[in-house]
């Protein structure tokens, strides 16, 4: 293929191959070609045109394929376009000539149709520069189709349909006969001709003034007879010429040209009225119509209904939306009249009346719903208001008359019944679309909305009843705070007219809507209104014998309400669960006796009231099953089951029935029927095995004798077939836009569809995927679905005998039947058989023995060869599921053997599609049978069906057939596809566009393929390669293709191609070929090319989006999309698109591949992302202004309409979304929140203004999320303002995030400030209307979790309290609605909503409270360190404090009731917790009712940890020492506080002591905590733990609780065990350390209380007794410690575990020896360390809660802890710093040594042995080291010393002991590294001032020499650096310090030696001027400490100098010269102290 790739076609290489080849190779060079010319040199191009063009039209003869010839056209088009036009006229001639020639054989067909191509090809092109020719052109190709075949008048239609775009106004000559031949061709028999013609009379009105001035009525009804036996697309493409050409006649301005007929201008009546017309009466003309009117003959056929409603929308899309709010109140009218009785054809059967709506509702929908903004809809929905008014005037008025018998008044009142149908559908639709921005539009009572709709309730008309209630339920589920308010008044209505029939069937549909409505809101009813509806209904039941008139209604709503209140779940349900069985149990006779004395009794109508009853009852109990599963308890199905056998029975008599009483009783039986088959299909089968026989028999007759003669297939069949199968079928049965009205063309003339009035128990249930409203079938039709539906569940339950029996009747009943009649029996037969296999494969089943098999397959085979094919495609699929069942492969291959005979053998397209297809389905089921022959022989069968070009339906089921074995067949498939894929592409080539099936079978073929090499098509092997360019050519081909579905699976094959091999498809062609695709009218290819759009995003956002803006910016002029691309970019297009789009997998997949554009892109692009979902979210903000306005203002500004609408109009270029929707809107929000997150994961700059702004001046590119802040506030203010509930969270939550993020970051310009503190007002303003007492209570709720509380109050961004104040105040007036109790709460929702909502704010004040304690403790904190800081900053101080505790004071306020809010929170909490057995025995709760204890649950969940931790921080700021005044006698509304729980008034004790309080309280708080803790869920959140843990933490720091944990040993226990299993489940170091923390609180509180004990013994048994002291601690007197008992073991095992975990080498087993060998040392994390020390810190606290005896047992394990730390993360840093774990573990071990157990009498030589031998480990540390990271010998000494200072002199002067120790700081003080000899002087300067002289006399006696020694050494070299310089000072300090310490006689001595050293580091002026800094400072250092040494030992200093004159000189100089420099520099010196004494801070352990 590559030699295809060159300028001029290779000849060589073409000549070489075989035909077939030789058309591939043509269209790859083409395609290169069209690719090559516009970027070739013009003057290339001249050079090669010549031989170029020869090649091109030599072409044109070799009859080119249909992609081949318009490739071909279009790049001659554009070699003349570029290079010299003058030769054109040649090529326009010679196609001319290959016209006009008489040769009409087939063959040379093509060649004709490629010249007529190649002619619409140049004319488009090139125009007017052809002027003068085209006449002859167009005469000559008008001439050519008189006699053209069907190909050939397609191709001229659309060929002259180029030539007028190309020629625009030049070819006016041409215009009527252009008009005349495409007349006839809008009514040619060809559908594709139709489509054609219609593109170009689309085209032609352009220009041609007389097609919309004086022909119009002509091209109307023309228009309206091309409708007739249309199809899908046809009425597509006419409906837009017929809506254009009238949008046009109406908009035209008048041109000098219509003066001259004297045209006047049409109206919008006149316009509308044509419309109407063929709406009415079809296509017969406007005159005859009359006369066929009177006789009442003609009727309108549906597809020109069809095609004419789809022409009211585009004629109103092309208007516009401004348009339609201007004219809309004209264009409702004139949509409604449609359906008046003054037009009697229109309605006069029901199921035209239904067809009618379903059209009227459509216009409605796409035009109002699809056009309108909320605002313009929202007046939308006054007007239609209005017009249920007008009508319900005219209904009232017709019944006021009826009292005069007047028989006119019904038929007004009936002929008004479908236009209210109509108006109230589309009312409950906008609302429903509004959802609760139409909250003005239903406060407003000027328009009255609701009580329009309830006064319909009345009308006479059940269906007008029915929509009215349907239209309630969508008002309640948009607005969910009307649901209560509605049920009540319904209910009240009902009670009140319960003796009006309309008010009982009214009211009651009304209630049983609502109580639908009830699960899409989320806040529920309040829980006592099941029991009003459950009284209501058995009322009306109980009443219903009392007054025949009412007897039919009462107990169809009776029954109704219970069916429908089963719908509120089983929580609501078990309540009335008795009294529902009670009712069910009487409504059937208990015997059969009883049964056969009713039908003796009673006549029609008792009979119609107990059917009706029956039906109600049945359909209750479905409901009850199918919505409370949960209840259906072994007790309950026993109790259900009694009626059962009853019900069949009568089942049974219901035809005798019939018989005896007459036809009136056919529908009530029919639903009787119908709701029992139901029933039975939901219940188990096990439970009615019993009445298997009875029911088989009835369901056989029903399906083998159907009462109607309707063809159902269209319901029954689809679901039965595999979707992909049913693509065969045509455009009808796939999704489309139209599909609510298309659906009618699919059914028989007789029927139209489903409506609500055909069973109103709908009206409660789920509406289906895709529908607006329930549609449920008509009686007869439903019977039969449902008998197959159950009949497919008894089938597959039933004996095999049985079924053999069973099959044989419907095979006979097949037989017996003839005709039409016979093919909707076998349908019938075949959909019950279907399902029952389904059934059967589903539950592993076997089908029977042999003879069941054969009757099986002779009625599938049967149904195979059916002339209808929805019944092929159906058997085919049955076959399948018969192999499945069956599963023997003998029988599947006898199954496929039949299929290949009949092939072979039959000529008829019915068995030829039937078979074929079934071959494909066998394969679905059985994963490819297993044999390459089989394989074989399907493949060889298929590849020739498919090339029958005789029928293109053949070729499409083969193709699709195959597609389906290249799928399944697997591996085994590779060796065709070769073969395969050259078939495909051949017949891509050569198959005509107008077989659309063809080239749709084609693609899925070209998809499986593709799938099946999947991955392989990466590889460069020249098979693969070759492979591969052939599935990219075969795509080309179908991009091309003008079939809107075949140009979808283009798309999908790209995106696979995509998938596989990424870099051989072409991202720029296929993303323009997506854009222009986004806005098809075709909903599945814009499915397909988000879908590929998604999966393009996830690798290549940037460079998809990038294609797209490039490509609008070349504009080519055959694009121009409906989204402005080109300024909004591909994001914003598709942001459009999710706005207008009304399919919901479309919507969701724009949604991803918006968030994966967003997740890549948004930190590169963030202002534009940002711009977009501002504009998208401002436009909400216009809508607030709007809504706000008062209605009287709106009809005074409707005069000045007109000019609004133009001001409004130049806006629009700036504004690129007009009036998004609330769910955009609400994407937006999220989006912005997604935003925020990626900038999170992108860097810090994003949210620290001084960082971005230096970047932003270096780059400035870059751009941060910071630097948008004010637009991040304005966006979250305008979505939590809005009047959409959806949105206010949303911008709630935003908000949260905002405040939450940036809360930290200050601002650069006001120090000491944030940034966010500008925003206040704005925060304010955003949270104040989410406390406004009618703000739904999720709103609130939110708005308490998300802003108020937490994150802004304790955000620290408001300093100043009059601020804080306003917040505050917000959440005031909600605590002020918890206290006012469950009472206050409107009962608008249910109780659990109140809940939800007090927890929230209780939540909120915990949070607020927590921050203000948090932050007053960190400031008090921070005051002890401040304290010695400068004034100045004292002052800034001062105001920081005062804002924290401001904030405490303003919690401190209302603290004494939240404190007994919190209380009775948790204690309701602990209650939740109880397991249910408790439950009866309990109290209730005080925040929710018993009733709603479930679904209040998952609130208490979200909120209790953080109430408990603000408890507990109350309880302990208290101290546990207030207790109320009013403790026992509590004044608030209901007993909240724990202590008056549980207790009635009459038997509580007066007051409890304040002790038990605290008591209670205290168990409260710890066993919630233990429970939670024991065991959290895997999900529990951290912070639920962390605030559990933390809450604790406060429990324990006051002295009370402390002393109840204390002398409670099992507690403590317990709790360190519940510690212990958290910190092996939990990961995260926080709550490790956390936990740690509350350890160390139980260790220090077992401290407290051993002490207490031990002291309060002392003072009792006084001195004397001392000796017989009992032992306090654990181990007593025996040292023993319990393993489970044990405080001191607990705390052990829990350190060891947290040690071991960060250190594994401490743990003895795995080093494998007894005694660490120290590994590799580990550098641990920080949160490692902190980890460590914290577990050491407890470690050294527990010998203090032992006995003597007991620390002698704990004592090895400690210290083996201790110094395995030590010993293992003693490493050296590189900045000398000690690591923390070390410093915590020499910290430890100091506490440990210095442990009185250690001198105490009954512990001491066990102490003193066991620490000698620690000791040793110690010295041992040094010799085990490994080379492998620096060991650190500082820590060890320090360790070392610590030992020396701290134990008792006899454990270190053990004389080997000492000579260890001392060894070790001889080979320390050799050390090169001047550090470690800093740290080791350091060490000795503590030794050396030991006061025990035994001790420090033999380390001085060793070492002070070296010391002095090293001094004088410095003489010679001076200090290079600041490291060298400290460790000569400190070498000073330590001699300094041993003068002092020395003995009298010795001190002379040495001072006669420091002094010498000393002098010799001064410097005289002139070396002092040239020394080094280290010299200088030395120098300093020397002359203060002579300074000072000087006047304590004149005597020695004078006989040094008299001795040494030369130092005597030194020392002169040196004062002199420098006196004034010391005195500056002293003072510095004192000011600033060195860097020695804060390191000495820092590891100050001794």
């Amino acid at each position: 293929m590559e030699l295809a790739h060159s300028l001029l076609l290779n000849e060589e290489a073409y000549g070489q191959l075989g035909e077939f080849q030789k058309a591939e190779f043509v269209f790859e060079w083409l395609q290169f070609l069209e690719r090559l010319l516009p970027v070739t040199s013009k003057a290339d191009i001249r050079e090669n045109q010549k031989k170029l063009v020869e090649q091109l039209t030599s072409l044109l003869n070799s009859s080119p394929g249909p992609p081949t010839r318009r490739l071909v056209a279009k790049n001659l088009a554009v070699l003349y376009s570029t290079g010299e036009t003058l030769s054109v006229y040649q090529t326009i001639d010679k196609c001319n000539e290959l016209i006009r020639s008489k040769d009409d054989s087939p063959s040379y067909l093509p060649t004709k149709l490629a010249a007529v191509v190649c002619l619409g090809s140049l004319y488009k092109k090139l125009g007017r520069i052809l002027g003068n020719s085209f006449t002859d052109t167009v005469g000559n190709v008008l001439k050519a189709m008189k006699n053209a075949e069907s190909q050939g008048r397609y191709e001229i239609m659309l060929s002259l349909q180029n030539m007028l775009k190309g020629l625009g106004a030049a070819a006016i000559p041409c215009h009527r006969d252009i008009y005349k031949a495409a007349r006839s061709c809008l009514t040619d028999r060809s559908m594709a001709v139709r489509c054609a013609a219609a593109k170009c009379l689309l085209e032609l009105q352009n220009e041609a003034v007389f097609m919309w001035t004086t022909d119009l009525d002509s091209v109307v009804t023309l228009c309206f007879k091309s409708f007739e036996g249309s199809n899908y697309d046809v009425r597509l493409a006419v409906s837009k010429l017929l809506g254009t050409v009238l949008a046009r006649a109406l908009t035209s301005k008048q041109s000098p040209a219509s003066n001259r007929h004297n045209f006047r201008r049409i109206s919008l009546e006149e316009v509308l009225e044509l419309l109407g017309t063929g709406f009415l009466r079809g296509s017969c003309g406007f005159l005859r119509a009359s006369g066929d009117m009177l006789k009442g003959t003609s009727s309108v056929s549906r597809d020109v209904r069809v095609g004419v409603t789809q022409a009211y929308v585009v004629f109103v899309s092309t208007l516009g939306a401004q348009w339609l709010e201007r004219n809309f109140s004209t264009f409702l009218s004139h949509i409604l009249d449609l359906m008046s009785q003054s037009h009697p054809k229109a309605v006069q059967s029901q199921m035209d009346a239904i067809g009618c709506r379903r059209c009227v509702s459509f216009i409605l929908r796409a035009t109002v719903g699809g056009l309108l903004g909320e605002k313009a809809q929202i007046a939308a929905a006054k007007e239609i208001c209005q017009a249920i008014w007008k009508l319900k005037k005219v209904v009232d008025a017709a019944l006021g008359e009826s009292n005069m018998e007047s028989r006119m008044s019904t038929t007004d009142a009936s002929g008004s019944q479908h236009l209210l149908v109509c108006a109230l559908q589309e009312l409950g639709s906008l609302i429903h679309g509004l959802g609760t921005t139409a909250a003005p539009l239903l406060q407003d009572s000027s328009t009255g909305v609701l009580e329009a709709v309830i006064s319909v309730i009345l009308h006479p008309s059940i269906s007008v009843r029915l929509m009215a209630a349907w239209c309630l339920r969508c008002i309640a589920v948009a607005l969910p705070s009307y649901v209560s308010l509605l049920l009540d008044r319904c209910i009240e209505r009902l009670s009140v007219l319960k003796s009006s029939p309309e008010a009982v069937t009214g009211y009651s549909f009304a209630v049983a809507a609502l109580l639908g409505a009830v699960k899409d809101c989320p806040l529920g009813i309040p829980h006592g209104k099941g029991k009003v509806i459950m009284t209501v209904a058995e009322d009306l039941l109980c009443s219903a014998s009392q007054n025949s008139r009412l007897s039919l209604q009462r107990t169809q709503a009776g029954w109704l309400l219970i069916a429908a209140l089963m719908t509120l779940g089983p929580a609501v349900v078990q309540h009335h669960l008795p009294r529902m069985l009670l009712l069910w149990k009487c409504i059937f006779p208990s015997s059969p006796k009883d049964l056969e004395t009713e039908k003796t009794r009673g006549d029609s109508f008792t009979w119609q009231v107990t059917l009706e009853g029956r039906a109600g009852a049945l359909c209750a109990i479905k409901s009850f099953v199918s919505h409370c599963a949960g209840l259906l308890t072994d007790e309950v199905v026993q109790r259900l089951l009694p009626p059962l056998p009853s019900a069949v029975d009568l089942l049974t008599q219901l035809s005798s029935i019939c018989k005896s009483y007459g036809n009136s009783l056919k529908t009530s039986s029919t639903v009787y029927r119908h709701k029992l088959y139901e029933l039975l299909a939901v219940l188990p089968p096990k439970t009615y095995e019993g009445s298997f026989c009875a029911v088989l028999k009835e369901l056989v007759a029903d399906l083998t004798v159907p009462d109607s003669q309707i063809d159902a297939s269209t319901f029954l069949l689809p679901p039965l077939c595999n979707e992909n199968d049913l693509l065969l079928l045509g455009p009808l049965l796939q999704e489309s836009d139209h599909r609510f009205i298309e659906e009618q063309l699919l059914l028989g003339n007789s029927i139209a569809g489903g409506s609500l009035e055909f069973d109103p128990y709908s009206i409660y249930e789920k509406v289906a995927k895709g529908d607006s409203v329930p549609k449920p079938l008509p009686p007869v039709l439903s019977v039969i679905s449902a008998a197959s539906r159950l009949f497919g569940v008894i089938f597959s339950h039933v004996a095999e005998s049985h079924r053999l029996q069973v099959l044989e009747q419907l095979l006979n009943s097949i037989k017996k039947t003839k005709g039409s009649r016979q093919q909707i029996v076998q349908l019938n037969v075949v959909s019950a058989f279907s399902t029952s296999l389904k059934h059967l494969a589903n539950c592993k089943g076997s089908l029977g023995p042999e003879e069941v098999r054969r009757s099986a397959l002779t009625l599938v085979i049967g149904a195979l060869e059916s002339n209808s094919p929805l019944l092929r495609c159906a058997a085919a699929e049955c076959l399948a599921r018969l192999a499945q069942v069956v599963s023997d492969s003998a029988f599947t291959a006898g199954l496929a053997q039949v299929s290949f005979d009949k092939l072979k053998s039959a000529r008829d397209v019915v068995s030829r599609t039937g078979h074929s297809l079934a071959l494909g389905c066998l394969y679905r089921y059985l994963g490819g049978i297993g044999s390459t022959q089989h394989l074989n022989a399907c493949v060889g069968i298929l590849y020739t069906l498919s090339q029958d070009s005789t029928s293109p339906d053949v070729q499409a089921w083969a193709l699709h057939s195959l597609s389906l074995i290249v799928d399944l067949a697997g591996p085994l498939y590779h060796t065709h596809v070769e073969p395969t894929l050259s078939l495909v592409l051949m017949l891509l080539l050569t198959v005509p566009p107008a077989y659309a099936e063809v080239h749709q079978s084609l693609g899925r073929c070209l998809n499986a393929l593709i799938t099946t090499l999947g991955p392989e098509l990466q590889g460069s092997s020249t098979t693969i390669s070759a492979l591969r360019t052939s599935c990219l050519l075969g795509c080309a081909v179908m991009q091309d293709n003008p079939d809107c579905l075949v140009q979808a699976q283009a798309i999908s094959c790209l995106q696979q191609l995509h998938m596989f091999a990424p870099r051989h498809v072409n991202l720029s062609s296929l993303v323009s070929c997506l854009c222009m695709n986004l806005c098809s009218s075709y909903l599945l290819l814009r499915r397909a090319v988000v879908a590929c759009l998604r999966q393009l995003v996830q690798r290549e956002a940037a460079e998809v989006s990038e294609y797209a803006v490039a490509l609008v910016k070349e504009s080519r002029e055959d694009f121009t999309p409906d989204v402005n691309i080109r300024e909004i970019g591909l994001e914003g297009a598709l942001l459009g698109l999710l706005d207008k789009e009304l399919d919901q997998r479309l919507c969701r997949d724009i949604k991803e591949t918006l968030t994966h554009m967003l997740t890549s892109m948004a930190v590169e692009k963030l202002s534009f992302w940002l711009k977009l979902c501002k504009d998208v979210l401002a436009a909400s903000a216009d809508f607030n202004a709007v809504a706000s306005v008062d209605t009287t203002q709106e009809e005074e500004t409707a005069k000045g309409d007109d000019i609004s609408v133009l001001t409004s109009d130049s806006d629009e270029r700036f504004h690129p979304f007009r009036n998004p929707r609330w769910s955009t809107r609400v994407f937006a929000a999220e989006c912005v929140c997604k935003i925020i997150s990626q900038c999170e994961n992108a860097g810090s700059a994003h949210f620290d203004i001084t960082l971005a702004q230096e970047r932003k001046q270096r780059d400035s590119r870059g751009d941060f999320l910071v630097l948008h802040l004010a637009d991040l506030i304005r966006m979250a203010f305008m979505a939590a303002t809005d009047h959409s509930d959806q949105l206010r969270l949303s911008g709630l939550q935003t908000l949260l995030i905002v405040v939450r993020k940036f809360a930290a970051v200050p601002e650069p310009e006001f120090p000491g400030h944030v940034i966010l503190e500008q925003y206040q007002a704005n925060v304010g303003a955003a949270l104040r209307p989410a406390f406004a007492p009618e703000t739904p209570p999720d709103v609130t709720a939110k708005a308490c979790q998300a802003s108020v509380c937490s994150a802004w109050i304790a955000s620290g961004v408001v300093s100043d309290l009059n601020d804080l104040r306003r917040v505050h105040q917000l959440l005031v007036s909600s605590l002020v609605k918890v206290q006012a109790g469950k009472e206050a709460l409107s009962q608008q929702y249910n109780e659990s909503t109140s809940t939800m909502e007090i927890l929230a704010v209780l939540k909120a004040w915990a949070e607020v409270y927590i921050v203000a304690v948090e932050k007053q403790k960190s400031q008090s904190d921070a005051h002890n360190h401040h304290l010695n800081i400068a004034n100045s900053a004292e002052e800034g101080y001062r105001d920081v404090t005062s804002s924290a505790s401001g904030l405490l004071d303003l919690v401190q306020a209302d603290l004494g009731t939240l404190s007994k809010l919190w209380l009775a929170a948790l204690q309701d909490f602990a209650l939740l917790t109880l397991p249910s057995e408790y439950a009866s025995r309990l109290p209730g709760c005080t925040f929710c009712t018993a009733e709603t204890i479930e679904s209040a649950r998952p609130h208490y969940y979200n909120s209790w940890a953080l109430i408990l931790y603000a408890t507990a921080l109350w309880l302990t700021s208290t101290g546990f020492i207030i207790v109320d005044p009013d403790e026992g006698v509590t004044n608030l509304s209901r007993p909240v506080t724990p202590t008056t729980m549980c207790q009635d008034s009459s038997t509580r004790p007066l007051v409890k002591s304040p002790e038990d309080v605290n008591t209670d309280r205290f168990h409260l708080l710890l066993g919630i905590s233990v429970e939670f803790l024991c065991s959290p869920r895997s999900d529990a959140a951290m912070e639920n733990i962390i605030a559990c843990l933390r809450a604790l933490q406060a429990l324990f720091d006051v002295p009370w609780p402390r002393s109840k944990i204390g002398g409670d040993q099992e507690l403590s226990v317990e709790l360190l065990n519940v510690l212990h299993r958290l910190i092996l489940t939990r990961e995260s170091p926080d709550i490790q350390l956390a936990a740690l923390e509350v350890v160390r609180l139980i260790v220090f509180a077992a401290q407290e209380h051993v002490k207490e004990k031990r002291r309060s013994a002392e003072v009792d048994d006084g001195a004397a007794e001392k000796e017989t002291l009992p032992e306090f601690g654990e181990g007593k007197d025996t040292g023993g410690l319990v393993p489970g008992k044990s405080l001191v073991f607990a705390t052990l095992e829990l350190c060891v575990c947290i040690l071991v975990r960060q250190l594994p080498q401490l743990n003895p087993k795995l080093t494998c020896s007894p005694a660490v060998q120290s590994g590799n040392h580990l550098l641990l994390s920080e949160d490692g360390s902190r980890l460590v020390a914290a577990a050491l810190v407890i470690l050294s606290d527990v010998p203090a809660i032992c006995s003597p005896e007991g620390s002698v047992s704990v004592l090895p394990t400690i210290l083996y802890l201790i110094i395995g730390v030590l010993k293992e993360t003693a490493v050296k840093l590189q900045d000398g710093q000690l690591p923390l774990a070390v410093a915590a573990s020499l910290q430890a071990l100091k506490g440990l040594l210095s442990s009185p157990m250690a001198r105490a009498e009954k512990s001491r030589t066990a102490w003193t042995d066991l620490l000698r031998s620690a000791l040793v480990t110690v010295l041992d540390c040094w010799d085990q080291v490994d080379g492998l990271l620096e060991f650190d010998e500082v820590s060890l000494l320090t360790a070392i010393t610590v030992f020396i200072m701290s134990t008792n002199p006899e454990v270190t002067t053990l004389e080997c002991l000492q000579k260890r120790c001392i060894e070790k700081f001889k080979i320390t003080l050799a050390s090169k590294d001047p550090l470690v000899q800093y740290k080791c002087y350091q060490l000795l300067h503590s030794i050396f001032q030991h006061p025990n002289k035994t001790v420090s006399y033999p380390y001085i006696h060793s070492l002070a020499p070296s010391i002095v020694g090293k001094l004088q050494e410095t003489e010679k070299a001076k200090p290079e650096n600041a490291a060298e310089l400290q460790v000569i000072q400190e070498g000073i300090k330590v001699v300094t310090a041993l003068t002092a310490t020395a003995e009298e006689e010795h001190r002379a001595h040495l001072v006669a030696c420091l002094l010498p050293i000393l002098i010799s580091f001064l410097l005289d002026e002139n070396a002092l001027v040239s020394a080094t800094n280290s010299a200088k400072n030395l120098h300093e250092f020397a002359l203060q400490n002579l300074m000072q040494i000087v006047p304590q030992y004149s005597s020695v200093f004078k006989k040094l100098m008299a001795s040494s004159p030369t130092m005597k000189a030194r020392l002169e100089s040196a004062v002199k010269g420098n006196q004034e420099s010391i005195k500056v520099k002293t003072a510095k010196h004192a000011k600033n102290p060195g860097k020695s004494s804060s390191i000495q801070l820092k590891t100050n352990f001794l």
